[in-house]
Order: C-alpha cells, then structure tokens, then sequence
C-alpha cells in the first residue's frame, strides 16, 4: 500500500514540470490527483490514468475566486475529502530578466494576483474542509530567488518571499487543526518550459551548477520527492518550515 493511500490531493500548475512530477508522485503513492491548470490538464490527467492511476483535470485558473471555489466543490462533490493542496501555479518561465526600473506596476500585480493571491485563494477554499477533518497538508512552491535576490525579476523575487511569510503565518493559524503548512524551494530545475526557453538555459544553467555542491542538473522529481515527504505522515511534526530541494546552493 503507498504511503499516500486514501488522500485526496490537488495540485495547482500541475500540467507540467515540477507541478506534474508533483501529482505523479502522489498518484504512484495512492493518492486521488487533481491535476488544476489553465491548459494541458487534460492530457497531464490522461498519462496517469494510463498507468492505472486516479486523476482528475480541472480547468483552474488561481486569480479566479470561481474557478477555485469551484474546483473545490467538485472534488469534495466526488471525493468527500481534501487532503493535500499543492500551491505551485505561477508565473515565472515566460519572465525575462531586466532592470527594475523597466517593470510596470501592472505587471507586479499579475504576478502577485497569481503568485501570491492564487495561493491564498486556494488555501481559504480548501481551509474549512482540511479544519474539519483536522487533518491537512498544504505545501506552497517558493523559489531559492528569494534568498538570493537574483537580479532582474524583482517582481518574481517579491512575490516568492512572500510566499515564505505566507506559509509561517498560516503554519500558525492552522496549526491547532493539525493542518500543516510547509514551503519547497527549488533551484534552478529542468522543465518542459525552462527547455523551451533556450536563452534561459543558456544563462543559467552552468552557473546554477556552479552554485550546486551536488553538481549535475535538478530535474522536477528531486522537487516532487520532497513535497512526498511533507504530505505523509513522517513530516507530522513540521510545519512552517521552507525546505530547500536545490543541490545545497541555498542553506538556512
């Protein structure tokens, strides 16, 4: 039996890269997915029911009190439960490094409505239910961005520390209901978008490795792995913590 069997899970961005490894790793662990995305849901859902495992699509778009509200009501609808939310819907892969003086304010607020916003959103649907239950996982998707105040994206940067503040301060008001909040922090990682983006890769991988003390590529699995660890019960007694999943460039 998997260590996730029984759960319940939704995971946001999970049509691919870090998001799908996510909810693969959960569904291989017998958990119910819930792959929530803006597009390519359907077919992430597909390739898991294609290994024999339970995954529903949902059309999610975070900065949408509908869509959020909605999603939730149908899976608890189906399922009768919520126990693992994922918060790893953002913008980041479409953003191209420039000096901040260039950013807009709109553009600080489509990234905090999604970054940031989303994740609440998403944590205030689900929270009644994790409550009554007394018993929740909510693991948000921060970035190692923020310790390091990488140059150029600012607005990105911001938003991912405020991520952490997030996930201690709800840590706090969730823990009397044994709902416990924790944060990843990726490095620099290896996904379908990041492939996509050559200029990117060509200007940050050798150094990303060059940072690592584990040196070779991080890949959406080494991510996943953690965010397992954090929704089963060997992770009971932690919360609010942010645990790096980035070949020791970050240490805290």
């Amino acid at each position: 039996m998997g260590s996730l069997e029984g759960r319940c899970a939704i995971v946001t961005g999970a049509a691919y890269g870090i998001g799908f490894a996510a909810a693969q790793r959960f569904a291989r662990e017998g958990a119910f997915v819930v792959i929530a995305d803006i597009k390519g849901h359907e077919a992430a859902a597909e390739s898991l029911r294609a290994e024999g495992l339970n995954a529903l699509a949902a059309t999610v778009d975070v900065t949408s009190d509908e869509d959020v509200n909605g999603v939730v009501a149908q899976v608890m609808a189906q399922q009768g439960r919520i126990d693992i939310l994922v918060n790893n819907a953002a913008i980041s892969a479409e953003l191209r490094p420039a000096p901040f003086e260039t950013a807009t304010a709109e553009q600080w607020h489509r990234i905090y409505d999604v970054n940031v916003v989303g994740a609440f959103r998403m944590c205030k649907a689900v929270s009644p239910h994790m409550r009554a239950a007394k018993w929740g996982r909510i693991i948000n998707v921060t970035s190692g961005a923020a310790f390091v105040g990488s140059a150029g994206i600012m607005h990105y940067v911001a938003s991912k520390g405020a991520i952490i503040a997030m996930t201690r301060t709800l840590a706090n008001e969730f823990g009397i209901d044994n709902v416990l909040v924790n944060a990843v922090s990726p490095g620099f990682t290896i996904t379908e978008s990041v492939k996509s983006a050559p200029e990117i890769w060509g200007d940050y991988m050798a150094p990303a490795i060059a940072a690592r003390f584990i040196k070779r590529d991080a890949l959406a699995p080494d991510v996943a792995n953690v965010m397992h660890f954090l929704a089963t019960e060997d992770a009971s007694f932690m919360t609010g913590q942010t645990l790096t999943a980035d070949g020791g460039t970050v240490m805290h």
